[in-house]
């Protein structure tokens, strides 16, 4: 059962029963979200995490699974339960239930895919467009501005109480999806529920004081790097930067630190979408970040670069060096800008 659109649809609310009864009858289940996980996929997993253990059975065996060895980003270590995430080398279970969060197909599970291959069930609740589905049921809401809406829309649907340990994890999934409610996903359905959240006990302001405004010197070392390498392209309508390995470690900023870079060459104004790469800690490995502003859709240039997202916010990891990537990828965002000039000069 693959489920898309509108949370009102019967269809929705029937693969939210299924997935009830799954949890129901399962004894040990693993919650997991994507590599490299964000806000939304981390406050997510532990809102969902919070929600089982207060809408089901108390000896339920639940944890909270990152998809990476890696520690989750220092960023947000504030959130509620954050020390209970478990590293895949860590769990050696088969579990009866695996719930996949805020991810669209089983590849960016990573390190944590063996454990959902041997899982007895499989289910996904996501946000993300995805060309196939894996899990019965594979709840793929699309429209929602985060799969953490979608979490707190099934805790409703539960009729659990949204505790202020779940309505901070959830409205930090939502805000940081949204860019700060900034993005063009961040719409009525996203605005309700955040307020649900804040009537629930989120603050806002705490929240936003360890995401937004708790940086480490060094990574603003490297973010006065990265602006001050921005340039604009094709009249003003591409704005582009990088960061190299070498600039990480002259700063000592960190990998996990830099995912909201590509916000800072989004702000340029006149610019209609940006561009960063930066330089992984594999060698070899380039991370590209694309976001745009309007109606313009960078989802199909990151799809044909590897990666996948969303019509106004996606990426992608490739082989390369930044000026091999960027020269990879330039003529697709001027083609896509180009596009979308002949449409605006057809319609007037």
């Amino acid at each position: 059962m693959r489920i898309t659109g509108n949370p009102s649809h019967v269809k929705q609310l029937e693969a939210f029963e299924l997935l009830t009864r799954m949890i129901e009858g399962a004894q040990k289940i693993v919650l997991c979200a994507h590599t490299r996980p964000d806000g939304d996929a981390l406050g997510s997993v532990l809102a969902m995490g919070a929600i089982i253990r207060e809408a089901f059975d108390e000896d339920k065996d639940v944890v909270c699974l990152l998809a990476d060895e890696a520690a989750i980003p220092a960023t947000y270590e504030f959130l509620p339960e954050a020390k209970s995430f478990v590293r895949p080398s860590q769990y050696e279970e088969d579990p009866d239930l695996f719930i996949a969060l805020d991810l669209p197909c089983a590849s960016r599970l990573a390190a944590a895919r063996p454990i959902m291959e041997r899982s007895a069930t499989v289910a996904v609740v996501d946000h993300h467009p995805a060309d196939g589905s894996f899990g019965e049921p594979h709840i793929e809401r699309t429209d929602a501005a985060a799969t953490g809406v979608v979490v707190a829309e099934y805790a409703l649907f539960l009729g659990t109480p949204i505790t202020s340990e779940i309505a901070t994890d959830l409205f930090c999934a939502i805000q940081t999806d949204t860019g700060r409610f900034m993005y063009q996903n961040a719409n009525p359905e996203a605005f309700k529920i955040a307020s649900l959240l804040v009537d629930s006990g989120a603050d806002p302001s705490e929240i936003s004081l360890h995401v937004y405004q708790s940086f480490r010197l060094p990574y603003l070392h490297l973010e006065s790097i990265v602006m001050g390498r921005i340039v604009t392209l094709d009249h003003g309508r591409i704005a582009y930067s990088y960061a190299t390995r070498r600039d990480l470690e002259r700063t000592g900023a960190k990998d996990d630190e830099c995912d909201g870079l590509i916000d800072v060459v989004r702000s340029v104004r006149g610019s209609e979408v940006a561009l960063f790469l930066k330089e992984g800690s594999t060698p070899g490995i380039v991370r590209g970040n694309l976001r745009a502003k309007g109606d313009l859709d960078v989802s199909g240039i990151a799809r044909a670069m590897g990666g996948g997202g969303h019509k106004a916010a996606a990426g992608f990891s490739v082989e390369g060096t930044v000026d091999d990537v960027f020269a990879r990828v330039f003529p697709l965002l001027r083609a896509l800008v180009a596009k979308s000039s002949s449409k605006n000069e057809a319609a007037s």
